[in-house]
C-alpha cells in the first residue's frame, strides 16, 4: 500500500491532467451515447435494471441492435466511473492542500453513482419523460463539474477577488441563468417530441411545436447577452475575453443546428448534436464564470509588482 501511495502524484503533473481531461471527455461522450439510446428507440433495449434481462446481465441476441445500443451505454457508465475513480486517486496525496480539487472529484464520483440509480429508475418507469430529462440535466451538470476541475488545476488555491467590473459579473450571471432556462425548455421540448426512446414510452402531453418556439426565445436572448459581454470583454481587455468568443461561437453553431433540426423534421443525428452542443455551451459558460475572479495577490507579489514595473 505504501508503494502504491508513493507512486501517486504529489503535485499537479501530467498524470493528473490526463485523467482530468479523460473525465471531461467521458462525461461528454456519455451524453452522446445516452442520446443515441433515445434517438434510435433503444431506451428499453435492456428492459430491466441492473440486469439487461430477467436472466442475463448482458444483452442477448434476442434483444437485437436496440439491446446492443442500450447495453453499450450502460458499459459507458462503468468507463465514466473508473475514470472518475482515477481522478480521485490522482489527487489523493494532495487532498489536504487542494481541498477544492478533492471536493470536485468526489462530487463527480458520487454523481456518477447517483446517475446510475436514476438510469435504473428511468428503465423501471418505462422511460418517464421527466425522469429522462432529469437524467440528461444531471449528466450536463457533471460535465460542468469536470470542467470546473480542469480550470481549478491551474488556479492558485486561497481567497479570490473580482477580476472584472461588478456590472460585467452581474450580466454574466444573468446570462448563465438564461442559458439554464434555455436548456430547461430544450429538455422539455424533447420530452414532448417524437424521440421518446421507445415506441411505447409516454410523453409529457405538452405541445412540442409551441415549446420549440418558447425554447428559442431564451436562446436568442442568450446570444444577444453574449454579444454584449464579448464586445465589453475585448474593449476592457478582461481575462475572460477569449472564452467569451468561444462561447459566442458555440452558441452560433448551436442556433444553426437548432434551426436546421426544427425545419427538417427533427432528424436524430441533428438532435444528438444539439444535445452535445448544449453540454459544451454549459462547460464554456462554467469557464467564463470561474474566470470572473482571480486569486488575491499576496504581500510578496504586491511588493514585487512595483519593482517589476520600474525595471521595465
Amino acid at each position: 500500500m505504501n508503494r502504491v501511495t508513493a507512486w501517486l502524484p504529489d503535485r499537479i503533473d501530467r498524470r493528473v491532467r490526463v485523467v482530468a481531461w479523460l473525465s471531461f471527455l467521458a462525461q461528454t461522450i456519455i451524453i452522446a451515447t445516452g442520446g443515441a439510446v433515445r434517438l434510435t428507440g433503444s431506451g428499453l433495449g435492456c428492459p430491466t435494471w441492473p440486469m439487461c434481462t430477467a436472466d442475463s446481465l448482458v444483452t442477448t441476441p434476442e434483444m437485437g441492435i436496440h439491446g446492443v445500443i442500450e447495453f453499450g451505454n450502460r458499459l459507458m457508465t462503468g468507463v465514466v466511473g473508473i475514470v472518475a475513480l482515477l481522478v480521485l486517486l490522482s489527487i489523493w496525496r494532495l487532498r489536504r492542500e487542494r481541498r477544492d480539487l478533492w471536493t470536485l472529484a468526489l462530487v463527480v464520483l458520487l454523481g456518477i453513482v447517483a446517475q446510475a440509480i436514476v438510469g435504473g429508475i428511468t428503465v423501471w418507469t418505462g422511460l418517464n419523460p421527466f425522469i429522462v430529462g432529469f437524467h440528461y440535466v444531471a449528466s450536463l451538470a457533471l460535465v460542468c463539474v469536470t470542467t470546473a476541475y480542469l480550470v481549478r488545476l491551474d488556479a492558485t488555491p486561497g481567497p479570490r477577488e473580482p477580476a472584472v467590473p461588478r456590472w460585467f459579473a452581474i450580466v454574466t450571471h444573468v446570462t448563465t441563468a438564461v442559458l439554464a432556462i434555455s436548456i430547461a425548455f430544450g429538455v422539455l421540448t424533447t420530452a414532448s417530441g417524437p424521440h421518446s426512446g421507445d415506441a411505447d414510452a409516454g410523453r409529457t402531453g405538452f405541445n412540442a411545436e409551441l415549446l420549440e418556439h418558447v425554447h428559442a426565445w431564451p436562446g436568442y436572448a442568450l446570444l444577444a447577452l453574449t454579444v454584449v459581454l464579448a464586445i465589453a470583454a475585448w474593449r476592457l481587455r478582461l481575462p475572460v475575453s477569449r472564452w467569451m468568443l468561444v462561447l459566442l461561437a458555440v452558441e452560433l453553431v448551436q442556433i444553426a443546428v437548432g434551426l436546421y433540426q426544427a425545419r427538417n423534421g427533427l432528424p436524430p443525428l441533428a438532435v444528438g448534436v444539439h444535445m452535445v452542443l448544449a453540454a459544451l455551451m454549459a462547460a464554456t459558460m462554467t469557464v467564463v464564470v470561474l474566470g470572473l475572479k482571480r486569486p488575491v495577490a499576496t504581500d510578496a507579489a504586491a511588493e514585487a509588482a512595483p519593482e517589476a514595473a520600474s525595471a521595465r
